[in-house]
């Protein structure tokens, strides 16, 4: 996809390319929460991120360089893209903080409140306008991930808590990068441009944070652990996190937003083949009132008929 040709258009309708291409972004990012997992015992979390940012930069000025992008010339991105990577980086070090502090199935319910976060502000930043059916399809997406995860649970504590609502605060800035590139000159610069600030501001401010933590690697990463941080790094912030940019240059925040609920859908079928949980029919219902949703979020909207006069037939 080359974002030098997407036309934006804030009210398009998302295309049958489109979708799948979201399709294939969501299966990416719910397996990439199995890696995170898989990788902890080698890799402390901090750590990740800051390894998955190092890895990417490359790959996105190789990208770049060879689609002809000047990454240093002065076209009134430099404030608002130093912004979205101080937003990106932090969005990751309330995320990973988090996650020390409540459970997994836990914060990816809170973390897709991003959406919720993209639609208000799509309205009031945007223009966009969601009918009330919208409003409903993300209320169904958003209740078709609890009951797939397992939401609420008992005997939570106030570390519980205070882990949920960081979360909710990363939901908050990833949705914050999505409304800034639509609102500001990010919108017409290309998405490898836009995404390197991202990727490049996180670096020290990761590096910072795994500093503070005391992180740091006790021995040699295994094979797979080596692995999973090549899929993190390369394929995930590399490349799918430029196509999800892409995407948003050209369609609907509120729209693409609502397809992220999918991912930990996906997430929970990775899970299940690959570490062994349980799938219940509890799971498909689920599934059907995230698919639901997305359907009401991304209906066309229809208009009556119109009503032609014939000029021959007095009125």
């Amino acid at each position: 996809m080359s974002s030098d040709q997407m036309q934006p258009s804030a009210g398009r309708p998302l295309s049958a390319g489109a979708t799948a291409l979201m399709l294939m972004l969501c299966l990416s990012w719910g397996f990439n929460q199995i890696a995170v997992k898989l990788v902890l015992p080698d890799v402390p979390p901090m750590l990740q991120a800051l390894i998955r940012s190092v890895g990417a930069l490359p790959v996105l000025l190789l990208i770049g360089w060879w689609r002809g992008v000047k990454f240093f010339a002065r076209d009134g991105t430099l404030w608002p893209g130093l912004c979205a990577g101080i937003i990106f980086g932090v969005e990751f070090v309330l995320i990973y903080r988090g996650l020390l502090l409540t459970s997994a199935s836990r914060a990816v319910v809170f973390l897709y409140t991003a959406p919720f976060f993209v639609a208000l502000g799509s309205y009031s930043f945007l223009g966009e306008r969601l009918r009330a059916s919208q409003w409903g399809g993300l209320g169904l997406s958003f209740a078709g991930v609890a009951l797939a995860i397992g939401v609420p649970q008992a005997n939570v504590d106030a570390d519980v808590l205070l882990g949920d609502l960081l979360i909710v605060a990363g939901g908050a800035l990833w949705a914050a990068t999505t409304l800034l590139v639509k609102a500001t000159s990010l919108l017409k610069a290309p998405a490898e441009k836009g995404l390197g600030y991202q990727v490049a501001m996180s670096i020290p401010i990761l590096a910072f944070a795994a500093w503070v933590s005391g992180e740091r690697l006790t021995h040699m990463p295994g094979l797979l652990s080596v692995s999973l941080l090549s899929y993190q790094a390369f394929w995930v912030v590399g490349l799918t996190f430029l196509l999800w940019f892409a995407l948003i240059k050209t369609y609907s925040a509120s729209k693409l937003s609502a397809f992220t609920f999918i991912t930990p859908l996906f997430g929970v079928v990775a899970s299940y083949f690959v570490l062994n949980d349980t799938l219940t029919i509890t799971f498909g219902v689920a599934a059907l009132l995230v698919i639901a949703g997305l359907y009401l979020v991304n209906r066309p909207e229809v208009s009556g008929p119109k009503v032609v006069t014939d000029p021959n037939v007095p009125a």
